[in-house]
Order: C-alpha cells, then structure tokens, then sequence
C-alpha cells in the first residue's frame, strides 16, 4: 500500500478501512476471531468499548490485539496526550473524529490530523499520540502484530 499523503474525504476513510476487512457483510465476529471467509458488519451502536487504562478506550474491529493482527476502535479524551513509547509491532492509523498529532521522538512541530488524515509509526519508533481537539478524538488503527505500550523514560 502506498502512503497516503493528503486528507481523504469520509467516502474515502470508508473505502480505505473496507479494504482492510473492516466491514464486508452482515454480523461482526467475536474479538479474537476472524475468518475471511465471512461476511462482517459492525456498526458503530455495537462497538464494545473497554478502557486500556483510564483515558484510553479500544474497541475491537477484528482480531485479538494482544495477539496478533488486529483492527481496532480507540478513543482519547480532549487535550490528551500519551506518554513517550514504542511499540514492538508498526501499525497504521486513521482519524475518524478530532484532531489528533503524532509527534516523533520530540518531534516539536508535528502536522495536525484532521478526520480522514492518517499516520504510520514503525516498530521500536518512539513517539506520543495525542487528541489536541476539545472535543473526544476517535481513531481507527490495524496491525499485524499484537498490541504493546512500552514507555521511554
């Protein structure tokens, strides 16, 4: 997949996520599942949220994300910010409600991500993520890898 370099409309976040088996058909699959061979539809009324710790929340798309490959709902509250980390697996992001940044290594001016904009953070990259909107930010991330949070003092 080539990097996206601009924001895409809604139209577009939709036809992006479909294409990695976001939404293909009628019921959503039980986390931790996944068969390619079933249709999956999961609007957002039937997201079941769960907090990571008490600012972050993550819903699961697909997969097991303390597993392995994995799609997955996340949300952050307003004038959030991680702390500096890394993840031993890349994944893609894309943000589907406020404004959120993505800062590098103490990256001092990184671009604001509006809706439809995304991201990318290889592994072992160090970096923060944050919602710099007062409104909620909701995003979308996949990876092929299990999920980890490993602070850098």
């Amino acid at each position: 997949m080539r990097v996206l370099r601009s924001t895409i409309t809604t139209a577009g976040i939709l036809s992006v996520l479909g294409a990695f088996s976001l939404f293909s058909g009628p019921t959503a699959q039980a986390e931790g599942t996944f068969d390619a061979q079933q249709t999956v539809a999961l609007p957002t009324e039937l997201r079941e949220y769960h907090n990571i710790n008490p600012a972050i929340k993550m819903a699961a798309a697909y997969g097991d994300r303390s597993k392995g490959s994995h799609g997955s709902f996340g949300q952050f509250p307003p004038n959030f910010e991680t702390p500096a980390h890394i993840h031993s697996g890349a994944y893609h992001g894309v943000v589907i409600k406020g404004v959120m940044t993505n800062p590098f290594k103490g990256e001092a001016n990184p671009p604001s991500l509006a809706p439809g904009s995304y991201w990318y953070v290889p592994a072992g990259s160090e970096h923060t993520t944050a919602c710099i909107s007062d409104v909620p930010c909701e995003f979308y991330f996949y990876a092929d890898s299990a999920f980890d949070f490993t602070p850098v003092e």
